[in-house]
């Protein structure tokens, strides 16, 4: 597999608590890769993953609800043990543009670090329109040879978050834009 990283260095806490890492949703492999990258052990929250794929993630996974209220609690938690990785789309998407972003995560953290991940498969594509879920890797993996692209953008100004003033939904579409 061709991997392929740009931007920043991996960024630091400044406030004690994690830094979220807002992601492009292409494959299930994005938090892994990401991980990967930044040579660190991030923590994945995610709407519907198999329990085959949770098992063997070798990264922490949470699954989330859809319940915003339960959701967001459990974020915050994971925030104040570390990084996390987010992907607001709320599913993993093959088109060359990006769903409507969740502005979740906007309420719940000021260090935000958007992630652009991209792939190019030649035959089989990582993402299950239906059917299972599980082998969306495997899928992926088939591929003679697969490429991924992550690059990881500036942490978001503090100015541009919630804690500066701007509501989640503007802070949501700036990351969107960005992205």
């Amino acid at each position: 597999m061709q991997l392929r990283l740009k931007g920043t260095d991996s960024p630091r806490s400044e406030n004690g608590k994690g830094v979220l890492y807002v992601c492009t949703h292409r494959t299930l492999l994005d938090p892994v890769i990401l991980s990967t990258f930044l040579g660190k052990p991030l923590t994945a929250v995610t709407y519907s993953l198999s329990k085959m794929s949770e098992i063997l993630a070798p990264i922490k996974t949470v699954r989330l609800t859809r319940s915003r209220s339960k959701d967001a609690e459990a974020m915050q938690r994971l925030l104040s043990e570390g990084d996390l990785v987010v992907c607001p789309e709320g599913t993993t998407c093959r088109e060359p543009y990006l769903l409507r972003f969740s502005s979740l995560f906007a309420e719940l953290a000021d260090e935000i670090v958007p992630v652009a991940m991209n792939t190019s498969v030649s035959m089989f594509y990582g993402t299950t329109a239906c059917g299972l879920k599980c082998l969306d890797p495997i899928f992926f993996l088939m591929n003679p040879r697969p490429s991924y692209t992550v690059e990881i953008l500036g942490k978001v100004p503090k100015d541009l978050t919630c804690a500066g003033g701007k509501s989640s939904y503007e802070v949501a579409n700036y990351v969107q834009r960005q992205l």
